[in-house]
């Protein structure tokens, strides 16, 4: 499911929130400004998985020049532990870029990926880009995804 911010109902900005909260801040012990305004951005695309009512799998696809100088991004890619273990993360991203090609067709993809995930994300075309940066205390990894 992609909604942007406006369509999001109430409950689905709190599990989306939460589930973030959960996976970022708590079980990878991050601190870090989860409200940035980028959510509410009109362009920003809310990509949502779902069993049941259980928010399971979350990421967010960005127009150019909100993340990164000209291109859209890819991020706040994550998976509840829940929904580990049964692919979801791949078919999230293959979601994730099929929005953004759809969105801004012709354009280079980027994210900022934390290095564990490299592997990952080059099986899904992504290429590193420039080294690898500490961003709130992880190691992260740009990368983009040529049209």
């Amino acid at each position: 499911m992609s909604k942007s911010f406006s369509q999001l109902t109430t409950t689905e900005l709190y599990q989306v929130l939460k589930l973030r909260v959960d996976v970022f801040v708590v079980e990878q012990e991050c601190a870090y400004p989860e409200l940035d305004n980028l959510d509410m951005n009109h362009d920003t695309r809310h990509i949502m998985f779902y069993q049941n009512e259980t928010l399971l799998a979350y990421a967010r696809c960005l127009a150019p020049k909100v993340v990164f100088d000209i291109n859209p991004a890819i991020g706040r890619v994550l998976v509840s532990k829940e929904g580990r273990g049964r692919g979801l993360a791949k078919e999230l991203m293959l979601e994730s870029i099929k929005e953004s090609q759809a969105a801004w067709p012709n354009q280079d993809i980027k994210l900022s990926a934390q290095t564990y995930l490299l592997d990952f994300y080059k099986s899904l075309g992504f290429s590193p880009i420039g080294e690898a940066y500490l961003e709130d205390g992880i190691e992260h990894q740009d990368m983009y995804r040529s049209k």
